[in-house]
Order: C-alpha cells, then sequence, then structure tokens
C-alpha cells in the first residue's frame, strides 16, 4: 500500500503524465529500494551547498515537466569536479524549458544493469532486468518475469542473462552484492505492486551495482492514461 506522501507524489504528477525524477527517487526510497544521496536545488545556493554536503564529484540533471528524457536535451552532466563547473552546469541548464531545478546526486560505480516494469494489458506488471551500459542496445539482454517476484524469480532472471558472469565475477572483476541486488529487485517488485494501474512504465537505467551496493542512478515513472 503507498504511503500517503507517494499518493500525494503521484497526484501531483497527473497534468504532465509522468513524475520529475527527484520525486521519483523519493517514491523509490520510501519503498525501501537504494537510491543516491540527492538534493533537488532551485538556486545557486542550494545547489552548491548541496554539492558539498555530498562531495565532489557530483551529478547534475535538470528537472522539468518539459524534459523527460534529460540526456536528449544536455540535461545530465556527471562526474562534476568543483563549484566553478557546477555553476557552470546550473547556469546553462536555467536556460532549458520549463526549468525547476536541478538534482544534484552522488557519483555511483559499478556494473550498470537496467530495471523496469511495464502495465501489460494481458498480464498485468512485468518486471525487467537486463545487462545495461553503452552495449544495451545492441546486445538487449533482458528478463521478464510477471509480478510480484520472489527470491527464486530474481534467481532465475539471474541465470538466464547472457552476461551473468559479470555480474557473479568474471576474470579479475569482483562480483556484485547479489543479496542486495535482489533485496533491491524484491522492493521494487513490491513497489510496483503497490502502484497498481496508476502506472504505465517505470524506467531505472542506470541502476549500478557493486560488491557493496545496489543503487538506482536515475528514474522515471510514466502514468497511465487517465480516464
Amino acid at each position: 500500500m503507498l504511503n500517503p506522501d507517494a499518493e500525494k507524489v503521484m497526484e501531483s504528477a497527473r497534468p504532465h503524465g509522468w513524475v520529475l525524477e527527484p520525486e521519483a527517487l523519493r517514491i523509490l526510497a520510501g519503498a525501501g529500494v537504494p537510491v543516491p544521496r540527492f538534493a533537488w536545488t532551485r538556486s545557486k545556493a542550494q545547489t552548491l551547498e548541496a554539492a558539498a554536503a555530498i562531495g565532489y564529484p557530483v551529478a547534475a540533471k535538470v528537472v522539468s515537466p518539459q524534459i523527460m528524457h534529460k540526456s536528449d536535451v544536455g540535461g545530465v552532466k556527471p562526474g562534476i569536479p568543483e563549484a566553478s563547473v557546477l555553476v557552470e552546469v546550473y547556469d546553462r541548464f536555467s536556460d532549458l524549458p520549463g526549468f525547476d531545478g536541478v538534482v544534484v546526486a552522488e557519483m555511483l560505480s559499478g556494473r550498470e544493469l537496467i530495471v523496469g516494469a511495464k502495465v501489460d494489458y494481458q498480464f498485468g506488471p512485468v518486471i525487467l532486468l537486463g545487462i545495461g551500459g553503452t552495449a544495451v542496445e545492441i546486445f538487449k539482454d533482458t528478463v521478464t518475469r510477471m509480478a510480484p517476484l520472489k527470491g527464486r524469480d530474481v534467481e532465475s532472471m539471474l541465470a538466464c542473462l547472457k552476461g551473468s558472469r559479470l555480474l557473479t565475477g568474471h576474470r579479475g572483476f569482483a562480483a556484485v552484492n547479489i543479496p542486495k541486488l535482489t533485496q533491491m529487485m524484491l522492493a521494487f517488485s513490491d513497489l510496483v505492486m503497490d502502484l497498481g494501474d496508476r502506472i504505465d512504465s517505470i524506467d531505472l537505467n542506470p541502476v549500478f551495482c557493486s560488491p557493496e551496493r545496489c543503487t538506482v542512478a536515475d528514474a522515471r515513472i510514466v502514468l497511465a492514461p487517465h480516464e
């Protein structure tokens, strides 16, 4: 069952049909899905203060109800090393349509995964897990299962990925934290079930998994068409 805060976020997103990233991250965090340390800032001073608290380098992403695909308009800047560069990025973002602030977040590392959900008209909520990174569109290494997931479902999904050895340790690369990945997938599955027919889809891309943690770096929640 959704908490009241998430209910309010979903309702406020109805006019533009999708949930702004900082609000999506709040919903995920409230459901037990790990997200990075981040802040939604609306001034240069707030942005600099947040970055100092998080620690450089940081990532910055534009927030705008008119921009769903941020990278298409240059609205994402990872690896910002210092305050002067962050100010330049803020100034550039502020000229983008519908500017409503910036997400400042910690930089993450590890293997890149993609996680998602879609409400299928026949089967209901379906969960996706795949190998991410720059070649994701080439290899299309993904698996799906119907929600809700159980631990054995996540185990099966991992085993079915062609790139599963990238996650379990390969040629000197350490294995990712499979228990943390499983916990994240189960928490995400529960959230998808709680959201039910309010959503059309959710994309978590990328998700970074390391030997220590699995954390969602970027999230997009698209609402179902309003009757």
